[in-house]
């Protein structure tokens, strides 16, 4: 019989190796695809100041069920976030806006009005997009993490503008929809800055509520999920199309978080101890070679979200504004 302790040293081997791996190395904070599009850039337009605010997320660990869904960590939670109005986030995102706009004036950037490309004839003819705009997307396609997020313009763009890949759309039918509706609105963008000579900005923020990392977390213990603030790595990017038409785009690649008490957190899972006895006898038949039954151990919290939320959202969209603001100014 093998002993504990050769096992014991065999799992602190393999948990060494895989933190000194490239593989688990931390991410730079944005990435730059095709930065050259935007060299030697002046006039800008905003196309698109989108911010989205989660309110439901399912996410899910890959190990499940048995002895482990019993006594080890959550390997399903379902949070939801309430408190949070129509007004709020409103606020919110004018307040990124008129900061984002502030700071690429005060790097040297000649703003146009968006007016102007509203009116254009192959964005005046497109469909409009109404405001706010509630979907479900994808969080982690490799956990089958999905949410629910609701999609803010400011008040101050005539209309709401999504391109390619702003949203991540977790329905097929849904997704396919906003695919053809986004290469509309890109070749009506594109026709606009050949015809001005400005850039066209698109930006996408993403703010959630919960600590929870993602997409591509990867933990030792189970899904632990508490209360924060950050703008999601991935989701969150500025798309800049250039009068040649190409396409700059940069991305966050780690999450721009705030700390403070912004939510309190309850946990409202129904039936937790008939679940844990569900666990404990699968994870007992699979010892004795019956398979198992792998329920997990899920939960459901609810997040309640306190004065601080809203100046915590904000202070997280500035700081999101001068990461990508200041790299664009690089790039020129």
């Amino acid at each position: 019989m093998v002993s504990i302790r050769r096992i014991a040293f065999a799992a602190t081997i393999t948990l060494a190796s895989a933190v000194a791996s490239p593989a688990f190395a931390e991410k730079t904070p944005l990435k730059v695809v095709s930065g050259g599009a935007v060299k030697g850039a002046e006039k800008l337009v905003i196309g698109a100041f989108t911010v989205g605010f989660i309110f439901e997320s399912v996410d899910n660990d890959t190990a499940t069920g048995g002895l482990v869904g019993a006594f080890g960590s959550t390997t399903r939670a379902k949070s939801e976030l309430v408190g949070v109005t129509s007004e709020m986030m409103q606020a919110i995102t004018d307040a990124a806006y008129d900061n984002f706009r502030s700071q690429l004036t005060a790097k040297g950037f000649a703003v146009g009005d968006s007016a102007g490309l509203f009116a254009s004839p192959k964005v005046a003819a497109l469909k409009p997009v109404e405001a706010p705009y509630v979907v479900s997307i994808q969080l982690d396609p490799k956990k089958n993490s999905k949410g629910k997020a609701t999609f803010m313009k400011p008040t101050a763009l005539p209309g709401m503008l999504l391109l390619p890949g702003d949203i991540a759309n977790s329905g097929m039918f849904g997704a396919m929809g906003q695919i053809g509706a986004g290469i509309s609105s890109q070749m009506a963008v594109n026709e606009h800055a050949r015809a001005s000579g400005e850039t066209v900005i698109d930006v996408v923020y993403l703010i959630d509520f919960s600590q929870l990392k993602r997409p591509g977390a990867f933990s030792f213990g189970g899904l632990e999920v508490n209360s924060g603030m950050a703008i999601v790595p991935s989701y969150s990017r500025l798309s800049a199309i250039a009068p040649s038409s190409k396409i700059a785009q940069i991305m966050l690649q780690t999450p721009v978080a705030v700390e403070g008490d912004f939510a309190s957190r309850k946990d409202e899972t129904k039936d937790a101890a008939v679940q844990s006895v569900a666990n404990i006898a699968g994870g007992v038949a699979a010892a004795f070679g019956y398979g198992g039954l792998a329920f997990g151990k899920s939960r459901t919290f609810v997040f309640t979200a306190k004065p601080a939320w809203q100046e915590g959202a904000t202070k997280a969209a500035s700081l999101a504004n001068d990461m990508l603001a200041g790299q664009l100014a690089a790039l020129r």
